[in-house]
């Protein structure tokens, strides 16, 4: 793998960060956020970074680590097995045709798809150089 398991973690963190939010549904919302519940934290607005932090760590890896990340995530949604890993690289970077962040922060439970198959590869033993 090139793609190093700390740095999918780190991915994996800011996936789960952006799963949870919502869409805005208090826009005019001016109280206090303790009055709220700290609701509003859920809600996925303009201004809230979540989403362009997540879209700056991807876009931020080479096009083999981007890659990577597409097969790891096709693996925990159960499209390949860890042992496919090889093949599922293979198979992401001629899929490959827009910005890898779009297409991954379109998947709905991105973060868990990435810890499940960096587990299945990681379990399949997969080496740093395979």
């Amino acid at each position: 793998m090139e793609i190093s398991p700390d740095l999918v973690n780190a991915i994996i963190e800011h996936a789960h960060a952006f799963d949870v939010k919502e869409a805005e549904t208090d826009p005019d919302s001016g109280s206090n956020p303790t009055d709220d519940g700290d609701l509003d934290v859920l809600q996925d607005t303009p201004n809230d970074l979540t989403g362009a932090d997540l879209r700056a760590v991807i876009e931020a890896l080479n096009v083999d680590q981007a890659a990577e990340l597409v097969a790891l995530m096709w693996i925990g949604r159960g499209e390949y097995d860890g042992s496919e890993w090889a093949h599922a690289v293979k198979r992401a970077r001629e899929r490959a045709t827009g910005p890898t962040s779009r297409y991954l922060m379109g998947v709905p439970m991105l973060g868990d798809y990435l810890q499940d198959g960096l587990q299945a590869v990681l379990d399949a033993g997969v080496r740093d150089d395979a």
